[in-house]
């Protein structure tokens, strides 16, 4: 058997692999938050560019490194190579329990409140909203009872995951090619329908709310918090390191792919985000829960926010599939290594699936869900994925200096100024969210610390690390 992978996969291919992994049902929601903690449209504008690049590097330390063990790939065995057993497996943890179960929950509300724009979602009154409280000390405040539409309406969603998954490997991959296609006509939609119309106005991209700081802390705060929002915008940036091995020419396709697919990325979203500013000032686009479709209702009328709407729940929908379909492995697989749950990583007998991996996921999913909102949850698994980003950028200069002749087809660019800056952003952004999430809090603003809660999830890891450790001691024996 051969050693390595066949280099089959050229440029166009790795173009379409970013871009498809990067472009998700978020920027049908993220503008809205980022408006509201900017309050400027130029400033909004400024955060896509930025987050574009420091993310255009990150791919780049990670394309050198996917080079480096092309036969293996991953952040997990980066992390591992370069800090141990242990901050591997708190990855996996991270991932497997907070990371890539937030992301599908998020991606569950975007459908259930886009699905709103059709059918009355009800809420209960504020005292019943509030009458179920989990109180975390000193961390969040949890009503499960909020908003019970919206979280009904994504847990169903997610139930009807979890059955496709578990029955049908093939059932679940026809919704992803589904989504692609309709939120590849949502956003054209959106960009060519609001821009070309002539009935919004261009004072809206210079005209800031009443509330913008236009310099200081305040606006340093609120420029990073929008980050948040680009950030989970642009994740998926890493996975043509997923396929390093696989590239035909990856000394100049890699960072090409990443040039062209990452730029036609910070392309879009700022189309689009122009397109909504185009119709709805910066203030009312902050307080917009269905951007997207309110933009279109702005220009168009109902019927036209509506046809978007059920585009971009479809979309949503399709988002959690791939998020739900591709983890869901991640965990089979780790527990048959012995790294996480004996359960999940077992084969269902007669659907072939990874069935038990499946409903793990989907469960812990639906649990989040009830947890809190949208940005919440978004915000939580970008804070948790950029604290390991930032480690392997870190480790990016340590295997520069422990491996020096290890073999690397490709090496990124700009070094060590890049990836420096890189280190040095991602630092910045983790420090300044840390004390927002906890200011926050601590003022009644936001009833959660997510950036706390999540590493504390983080956290529990450590003991089962033990555990598992120890459980492959025995079957070594």
């Amino acid at each position: 058997m051969p050693n390595t992978l066949k280099k089959s996969l050229g440029l166009g291919s790795a173009i379409s692999l970013v871009i498809g992994s990067i472009i998700g049902a978020g920027i049908f929601m993220r503008p809205a938050s980022m408006a509201e903690r900017l309050g400027s449209p130029y400033m909004l504008f400024l955060v896509w560019i930025v987050g574009g690049f420091i993310t255009i590097i990150g791919a780049m330390i990670y394309a050198e490194l996917g080079t480096m063990f092309p036969d293996t790939g991953g952040p997990y065995v980066y992390l591992q190579k370069i800090y141990g057993d242990f901050v591997g497996f708190l990855f996996g943890w991270a991932s497997n329990i907070v990371i890539n179960t937030t992301s599908i929950a998020s991606m569950a509300f975007v459908a259930a409140q886009y699905l709103g724009f059709f059918v009355h979602l009800p809420r209960f009154d504020p005292a019943v909203e509030a009458s179920i409280k989990l109180h975390i000390p000193f961390v969040a405040d949890i009503y499960p009872l909020q908003d019970i539409g919206v979280k009904a309406v994504a847990s169903g969603l997610l139930a009807i995951l979890i059955i496709v998954n578990y029955c049908s490997t093939k059932g679940g991959n026809g919704l992803q090619v589904l989504a692609t296609s309709v939120k590849t006509l949502a956003l054209v939609l959106l960009i060519g329908g609001l821009l070309f119309t002539g009935k919004g106005h261009v004072a809206n991209f210079v005209t800031n709310s009443p509330n913008f700081h236009p310099g200081g802390w305040l606006l340093l705060i609120g420029f990073m918090a929008a980050t948040s929002g680009a950030f989970s915008s642009y994740d998926g940036w890493y996975n043509i390191n997923m396929v390093a091995g696989e590239l035909e020419n990856p000394q100049k396709n890699i960072s090409r792919s990443l040039l062209i697919g990452v730029g036609a990325c910070i392309a879009i979203y700022l189309l689009t985000t122009v397109a909504y500013t185009y119709v709805l000032p910066v203030d009312k686009m902050a307080h917009s829960p269905l951007v997207a479709a309110d933009a279109m209702e702005t220009v168009f009328g109902h019927i036209a926010a509506g046809l978007v709407s059920a585009l971009i729940f479809l979309a949503a929908f399709g988002c959690a599939q791939a998020n739900l379909l591709a983890p869901s492995r991640i965990v089979f697989k780790t527990a048959q290594e012995g790294g996480f749950f004996a359960f999940t990583g077992k084969v269902h007998p007669r659907f072939g699936t990874p069935g038990n991996a499946i409903i793990f996921m989907g469960v812990v999913s639906i649990l989040f869900v009830f947890s809190g909102s949208f940005d919440l949850l978004a915000d939580m698994f970008v804070f948790l994925s950029w604290i390991f980003y930032g480690l392997t950028g870190v480790g990016f200069f340590l295997l520069r200096r422990r491996m020096p002749d290890t073999p690397r087809p490709w090496r990124a660019k700009g070094y060590p100024l890049l990836p420096a800056l890189f280190v040095a952003f991602t630092a910045f952004y983790l420090v300044v969210t840390l004390y927002t999430d906890i200011h926050n809090y601590s003022t009644g603003k936001t009833p959660i610390i997510q950036s706390v809660l999540g590493l504390l999830l983080t956290a529990t890891g450590i003991p089962f690390y033990l555990y598992f450790q120890r459980q492959k001691r025995k079957h070594a024996k």
